[in-house]
Order: C-alpha cells, then structure tokens, then sequence
C-alpha cells in the first residue's frame, strides 16, 4: 500500500519531470493573452498538452466553447483541479491566469499519474471568463459542480497567502434617454442624457459616504453624446457594485439603483439598467482545506501566511466564490511578484510572465498535487472537510 508520503514525493517527481514544459504553457498563454470566452489559443494549447499525456480530453465542455474537462477514476473521493486563462483588456495577464493554467495543469498531470493506484477521482476543469464573464457559473448550470469532494485552484498575488479576501459583485449596465436639440439655438427644448449620467454619479459619489467600509462601488460612462453642439439624447454607464456577501450585496444593489433612477428623474430623462447574467458570490474558503494546502506549501519551501492575521489582503472579487457554495473549496494566493505591487496592473503583468511567476507555477503545482493526494489518502481529512462546509448553509441561489 502506498503512503502519503511515497505518494506525495511521487507527484512531486512528476512535477518536476513535466517543469519545462509547464513553464512553457505558462509562457505561451502570457505571450497570448485572450478576453472573457476568448481563449481559444489557451483551449487549444492546454487541451493539446492534456492529449498529448494520454488523458481523455471534452473539448468546448458544458456548452461552453472555451471550457475542458478531463475525467480520471471511477471510484474513490472526486477532486476538482480549476484553471483559469482569460487576460484583462489592455494590461493582459494582469491578474496572472497564465500562472493558473500552469500550476492547474501541473497538478491535474502529477495527479492523474497516481489516481488510478491511489483509488481516486480527478478532474481537471478548465474554466473561462473569470474576469467578469461569470466562466464558472455557466459550467455550474449545467452541473459541472455537481459532484465533488472539493474543488482547488491557486491566484498569484505578491504574496503567499492562506486566501484573498473578497466580495460578492454584480455589474449593472444603465442607458440613459434623453432628447436632442441644439445645444446653442434650442437648448431649453432638449432633455440631457449625460447630465443624467452625470448625476448619477455624483449620486452615488455621496452615497459612497455612508455605505459599510468593506463595500465597493465604481462607475466609468461608456456613452457620452455624440457632439458638443448636441444636446445628448442618450448617455451610457456601467457600474460595479460589491458587498461582502452575495445577501448583504442586494440592498447595497438597490441603493445604487435609487441614485441612478433618481438623476435620471430629476433630469427628466428615462433610464433603462440590465444587471448582467451572473452574479459573483464571496469565496468561502474551507479552512481546514487550506490547512492542509498551506502545510503541503511549507514542504515545497514557501511559508503561506493568513491576510486577516498579518493585515495585508488582497480585495477582489471571484467566480471561485459561487463554486464555494457549491462543495468545499479554496483560493489561495502565490506569491509572483514583490509586497506591494497589486494585481491588475501592468506591472503585475510582467511578474506573471518572468522567473518568479515560473516558480509559481511549479511549485503551485506540487502543493495542489500534494493536496490532492492527502483528500484521496486521508479519510479523517475529507470527513472534516466536508463537516466544515456543512455547516456553511445559505439560502442564496448562487447560479441565479
């Protein structure tokens, strides 16, 4: 019988016999970056690696077309191995998803090696649009979470941390309708749009005042008229709004919409919003999950720390947190880059394609190998786990 810590040096060789080449995906996926349901290089590449090693690969899975699946074993617990690989407009691998795809493949590969002698289930899923496209959510509907013991991915960050601390988000896109006139020989005949929007803003500018210091709100316009000797008859925003939970999130929502509505009143205009399809929920970490993945951290060198102990989080929000509430998981963060520089910017972005983020990725996958090993392996584990989630109900339909 193999033990746990045969098992884990075995994927751990794995890893390493596979490094180059995960660093290479890793890179490729940098040198490519691809927007939300975009990633069709990144599909391709990952799925080829996958083929290539043997394993049986559902291309465009769940009727998403930039989505995989890899399914190993038939028998034993089931563990979920999550990839993510979209860019961001206009700074690319910002958030550092290439990191993700590597470390994911890396640990799915090291794995599947040891699923069939270890008794266990994988999958190895590959997930789109996490930034803003709601990928995970639209596998979700169509039962893509619907088994599983646990489910794990890994986010780089600029620091090794036990979790990122986040919130639930919905994005609302508002239209304000105004009425055009000459803006020098006619203006009284005219009703302002952008004036509206404007307002709008301002609005919520004020009511950013007196909402609770862990909620968020931002704005940008997207439509603004079309010429200055025009009165704007239709102006455009969209809007962000978090909360730190997916129930403590709805009231902030209505609050937000009264500021808009109210301008759009006060303007004399009509307002049309649309909250998009998917709303991201808060990511609930397993802690004793994470224990484990933070002792298995330390076997690989690296010393994962708690933000909420050492008061520097990392604050955005995840389609990770809907899986959450769907089977025990978590998010930890890798460290790619030096303390302070922040996720989602340029600079972060070329971390994410250097050296460090290369180490990342191999030891992201040796951890999450080792990981996957102790739930296969440890009955004690899984029952704690499970326990632990149990006790997380919600009355919030995150796939609404």
């Amino acid at each position: 019988m193999t033990t746990s810590r045969e098992a884990k040096d075995r994927v751990g060789a794995e890893v390493s016999r596979r490094a180059d080449r995960l660093v290479s995906v890793s890179r490729e996926i940098h040198a490519r970056p691809e927007l939300n349901y975009e990633e069709v290089f990144a599909h391709d590449l990952l799925c080829s690696v996958l083929e290539d090693e043997g394993l049986p690969v559902v291309r465009h899975a769940y009727g998403v077309d930039t989505a995989f699946e890899v399914s190993i074993g038939t028998d034993g617990p089931e563990v979920l191995v999550l990839l993510e690989y979209d860019a961001l407009p206009g700074i690319g691998h910002g958030c550092g998803h290439n990191v993700i795809a590597g470390a994911g493949l890396g640990a799915g590969l090291a794995a599947a090696s040891l699923a069939h002698d270890l008794g266990g289930r994988l999958r190895i899923l590959g997930t789109p649009a996490e930034e803003g496209g709601g990928g995970k959510i639209a596998l979700a509907r169509q039962g893509a979470f619907s088994t599983g013991s646990a489910a794990m991915m890994i986010h780089p960050a600029d620091a090794d941390l036990l979790r990122m601390d986040s919130l639930a988000i919905h994005t609302v896109d508002v239209v304000y309708h105004g009425q055009e006139a000459h803006a020098s020989a006619a203006p009284w005949m005219g009703r302002n749009a952008l004036d509206a929007a404007v307002l709008g803003y301002v609005n919520v500018a004020a009511l950013r005042q007196h909402i609770r210091p862990d909620e968020r709100i931002h704005g940008i316009f997207t439509e603004a008229g079309e010429k200055p000797n025009i009165v704007p008859r239709r102006a455009a925003a969209t809007w962000y709004v978090r909360s730190p939970t997916i129930s403590s999130l709805q009231p902030l929502k209505r609050r937000v919409m009264a500021c808009l509505e109210g301008a759009a009143s006060a303007c004399g205009c009509q307002m049309d919003s649309t909250w998009d399809g998917h709303t991201y929920a808060e990511v609930r970490d397993n802690e004793r999950l994470a224990s484990a993945y933070a002792a298995n951290m330390a076997e690989v060198g690296r010393t994962v720390v708690d933000p909420r102990v050492t008061g520097r989080p990392v604050l955005g929000s995840t389609d990770m947190g809907n899986v959450s509430y769907l089977m025990p998981s978590i998010h930890p963060m890798v460290q790619v880059a030096p303390s302070g520089v922040a996720i989602h910017t340029r600079e972060f972005a070329e971390y994410a394609g250097s050296d460090e983020g290369d180490r990342a990725v191999i030891d992201g996958a040796r951890a999450m190998a080792m990981t996957v090993v102790d739930l296969w392996l440890d009955s004690s584990l899984r029952d704690q786990v499970a326990a632990e989630f149990s006790t997380l109900s919600s009355e919030v339909d995150v796939l609404a």
